[in-house]
C-alpha cells in the first residue's frame, strides 16, 4: 500500500470516491441474491461509517462558523466595511443564482427533457410548506441565540455572530480579550478539521458506496434526459458563468481556481451538504485561494446558507421536465416567475441534503404544475443532490474571491502557489 501513501490528499479522495462507486454498483447487483449484504453492508457498515463522518463534520460547523465570523468581523475594525461586504456578497449570490436558473430553463427548452415521455411513478411525495419571504426576514434575528446554535439555524447564527463582532470592535481594548478567546477557539476548531481530514477518504468511500449500492445506476435510464440535462447545465454554469466572472471581473485564472477546489468539490459531492462542507470550504478559500480570513469567514458560511446555484439549476430543468410529462405549456411569464421564485427561495434555505425538493414544490406551485410531479424524480435526486452541492460550494468560493478582490485584500501569491495550504 506504499503507492496509496504516496498519493496526494486530493488523489486519495478521488480514489475513495471511484472505488466506492465500483463497490456500490457491484453490491447493488448482488442485493437480489443476498439480502445479508444489503442489510449489513449497505444499511449497516457503510451507513454507520458514513453517518459518523458526516456528523463529525457537522459537529464543527456551528462553533467554527460562529467563531470565524465573530473574529472576522471584529478584525475588520471598520463597521461600514461589514455592511459593504454583506451587500456585495448578497448581490453577487443572487445574480449567479438568477443566471443559473436562466441557463437551466434555456437549456431545457432547447433539449426538451421528458418530451414524449410518460412515467408511472410508484413514489409518493408529500410537500412541505416552504417558508414565506416575510417569515425568513423576521426569523433572521434569534430570540434565543443558544437555541439557534442548538438547532443549527445558520442565518440566526450568522446574524448573532456579526452583531457580536461589531460589539467587540466598539468595546475597544476591553473587547480584545474576548476576541483573543474566540481566536483561540477558532484555531482549535481548525485543528479538529485537520484531524477529521485524516479519516476523510474512508468516510467518502462509505458514503459513495452506500449511495450506489442502494440507488444503482439503472434508475437513471428512464429519466436519462432529465438527469443528463441537469448534469450538463451544472457543468456549463461552472465553466461559463464562474469562469467569466473569475477571468473578467476578478482577473484570476479559472483553471487554477478549479484545480485548487478539487478537494472541497469531492467533499461536497460525498456529503451532499453545503453546511457540512463549510470547514473544508473555509480552509480551502483561506489557505489555498488566498482570500482574506476576515472576508472568507463571512462569505463562506453566508454562501452555504443562501447560495443555491446548483439547486436552482435542478429546479429549472425539473420544472420544464414535469411540465412536459404532464403536457402543460409554460408561458414566458411562467418562466420569469420560476426565475424570480427560485432566486428568492434560495435565501434562508438550509444547506442540507434534499432541501432542493422542498424548494421545487414552491416553484411548481407558483406556475400551477402538480406537486406530485416531484415523485417522478425522487429516485435519482440523491445523485443530482451530490452534484449540485459541489456547484454550490464552488460558487461560494468564487464569490469569496470576487469580494476579497473588490476590497483589495486578496493574496494572489497564495492563489498562484500550487503548494499553498497543503500539508507538508
Amino acid at each position: 500500500m506504499s503507492w496509496y501513501k504516496n498519493l496526494s490528499f486530493t488523489q486519495k479522495m478521488l480514489f475513495a470516491m471511484l472505488f466506492g462507486a465500483i463497490v456500490g454498483i457491484f453490491i447493488n447487483n448482488l442485493v437480489s441474491f443476498d439480502v445479508f449484504i444489503d442489510k449489513y453492508l449497505s444499511y449497516g457498515l457503510f451507513d454507520i461509517v458514513g453517518k459518523i463522518f458526516i456528523n463529525s463534520l457537522k459537529m464543527l460547523v456551528v462553533p467554527l462558523v460562529f467563531c470565524s465570523i465573530a473574529v472576522g468581523v471584529s478584525s475588520l475594525r471598520n463597521i461600514s466595511l461589514v455592511g459593504r461586504i454583506g451587500v456585495k456578497s448578497l448581490i453577487i449570490y443572487l445574480i449567479t443564482t438568477a443566471i443559473a436558473i436562466s441557463l437551466a430553463l434555456l437549456a431545457s427548452i432547447i433539449i426538451k427533457p421528458g418530451n414524449g415521455l410518460k412515467i408511472e411513478s410508484s413514489s409518493e411525495f408529500i410537500a412541505k410548506e416552504a417558508p414565506s419571504l416575510s417569515s425568513v426576514i423576521t426569523s433572521i434575528i434569534p430570540s434565543n441565540p443558544i437555541l439557534a446554535m442548538t438547532e443549527g439555524n445558520m442565518l440566526q447564527i450568522i446574524f448573532f455572530a456579526i452583531v457580536l463582532g461589531v460589539s467587540i470592535t466598539l468595546s475597544g481594548t476591553k473587547g480584545d480579550v474576548f476576541r483573543k478567546g474566540l481566536e483561540s477557539i477558532n484555531s482549535v476548531m481548525m485543528s479538529m478539521v485537520s484531524i477529521i481530514m485524516k479519516i476523510a477518504p474512508i468516510g467518502v468511500f462509505c458514503l459513495i458506496a452506500k449511495t450506489f449500492a442502494t440507488q444503482g445506476i439503472q434508475m437513471i435510464i428512464p429519466l436519462a434526459s432529465y438527469f443528463f440535462t441537469v448534469m450538463f447545465v451544472l457543468f456549463l454554469h461552472v465553466l461559463l458563468s464562474y469562469s467569466f466572472l473569475l477571468k473578467f471581473v476578478a482577473n484570476v485564472s479559472p483553471f487554477v481556481f478549479i484545480k485548487k477546489m478539487r478537494t472541497a468539490i469531492v467533499f461536497a459531492f460525498s456529503t451532499a451538504s453545503s453546511n457540512a462542507t463549510i470547514p473544508v470550504t473555509l480552509n480551502t478559500v483561506q489557505k489555498r485561494l488566498g482570500v482574506d480570513k476576515a472576508i472568507a469567514s463571512f462569505t463562506v458560511p453566508f454562501g452555504a446558507t443562501i447560495n443555491m446555484d446548483g439547486t436552482a439549476i435542478m429546479q429549472g430543468v425539473a420544472t420544464v421536465f414535469i411540465a412536459s410529462v404532464y403536457a402543460v405549456d409554460l408561458t414566458i411569464l411562467d418562466y420569469l416567475s420560476v426565475i424570480l421564485t427560485a432566486t428568492l427561495a434560495s435565501i434562508g434555505t438550509a444547506g442540507v441534503p434534499g432541501v432542493g425538493l422542498i424548494m421545487l414544490t414552491m416553484v411548481l406551485t407558483q406556475v400551477g404544475l402538480p406537486v406530485e410531479g416531484v415523485a417522478l424524480i425522487i429516485g435519482i435526486d440523491r445523485l443530482l443532490d451530490m452534484m449540485r452541492t459541489s456547484v454550490n460550494i464552488t460558487g461560494d468560493s468564487m464569490v469569496s474571491i470576487l469580494t476579497s478582490k473588490s476590497e483589495k485584500c486578496f493574496d494572489e501569491k497564495i492563489f498562484l502557489d500550487p503548494k499553498a495550504g497543503l500539508d507538508k
